[in-house]
């Protein structure tokens, strides 16, 4: 790969990898993009208090994400069609992660299923569930991830309906992809991303693929489509917790009172998210929610995570210094995937613990678990 010194370099070398309508699904969000461009302005818009002459020579970025041991605050976030950057994606990513001691999950929607993804790395793995209309297969997922040994379930809340992404739309996006003469001759254009794929062990949604309807990818796209279910509530989260013995984490918080009912409800964590942008356009950013999720229930058995923007390591630095105990990256991973597969995920990950370490230090920091309110300028 070309010299690469931070996470927008790989962001770069991924839109020239692969085509533009999976590109954009990764790197846009829903409607106006007003909340995408607002978890980055805002995070941008927090300043680092600088230090000086103060004895850093012994620094850690270690700590710990639901008791697990973790390199740095930081894990893999559940990311939709990962097979689709680069062929088997999700084994890449879970490899790269495990090796650089940080946790991954994987999605309900992923490409490799949770028996390939179990079968392919030697440490438990995070999953991802999305409760669907049909219950008993959403049974059946938790069920596969309790015999995969995955050490989480991260239940996502905030995608009951989905929020319309021009892009996709504009793009063809759709399993199978629409083909139109813009996108095939785009996708001529990419060779070894092809052979990435194609060469990969599915080409479509392998924790799905087991369905008897889906004999077909069209079926099982129209399948999809009618799965997200508008009369969730707190009680199937009360349903997840009863067939879940394990830790679970809530993701897709962004209010204090919705904050305060997930604690209530005995999740392990509880991700400050507003889904990338791809949700609820004009809904605030993650990294302002954050502050009064932990001022209204920091201190309890939940911990608090965030989620939205992460791109850096000094963005892991102020969301510890605004409470949050670790951070998720999504848009990152994905892009370091199609840039470079697992060396790419591999690099991301340590770009951004060096930038971490770094700026610990000039902010007079040895201990990521002494990071508070006080590394921010006033």
């Amino acid at each position: 790969m070309a010299t690469v010194t931070n996470i927008q370099d790989l962001r770069a070398i991924a839109e020239r990898k692969v085509p533009r309508a999976i590109f954009h699904y990764a790197d846009r969000g829903s409607y106006d993009e007003t909340t995408l461009a607002a978890n980055k302005a805002d995070l941008a818009a927090l300043k680092l208090r600088q230090r000086v002459m103060i004895d850093v020579s012994d620094r850690s970025t270690a700590t710990t994400m639901i008791g697990e041991k973790v390199a740095l605050p930081l894990a893999i976030a559940p990311t939709g069609l990962t097979g689709l950057f680069h062929g088997d994606g999700e084994i890449h990513g879970c490899r790269a992660a495990q090796a650089a001691g940080i946790p991954f999950t994987l999605s309900t929607m992923s490409i490799c299923s949770i028996e390939d993804v179990a079968g392919a790395v030697d440490k438990p793995f995070w999953f991802q569930l999305y409760v669907m209309r049909d219950r008993a297969f959403s049974a059946s997922l938790i069920e596969r991830a309790k015999a995969a040994k995955c050490s989480a379930l991260v239940l996502t809340l905030d995608l009951q309906i989905q929020g319309q992404r021009h892009n996709d739309i504009k793009n063809g996006l759709a399993v199978p992809p629409r083909l139109t003469l813009a996108n095939a001759l785009d996708i001529a254009t990419k060779p070894r991303w092809i052979a990435s794929v194609l060469m990969g062990k599915r080409h479509s949604f392998g924790n799905l693929a087991v369905r008897k309807e889906s004999d077909s990818l069209s079926t099982l796209s129209q399948w999809i489509a009618g799965q997200f279910d508008p009369s969730l509530s707190w009680k199937d989260v009360e349903w997840v917790r009863s067939l879940w013995p394990g830790k679970l984490i809530l993701k897709g918080i962004l209010d204090v009172e919705d904050a305060k009912i997930a604690a209530q409800m005995g999740a392990d964590a509880i991700v400050v998210s507003n889904h990338g942008g791809r949700q609820l356009d004009g809904a605030v950013s993650s990294i302002s929610a954050l502050p009064k999720i932990v001022e209204a229930i920091g201190g309890g058995t939940s911990e608090i995570w965030f989620d939205g923007g992460v791109q850096s390591g000094q963005d892991i630095l102020k969301a510890r210094a605004l409470g949050a105990k670790g951070c998720l990256m999504g848009k990152a991973f994905l892009w370091a995937l199609a840039a470079g597969g697992q060396a790419g995920v591999a690099q991301a990950i340590e770009i951004i613990r060096r930038e971490l370490d770094v700026s610990m230090a000039l902010t007079g920091t040895r201990d990521i678990e002494q990071v508070d309110r006080s590394v921010l300028a006033q």
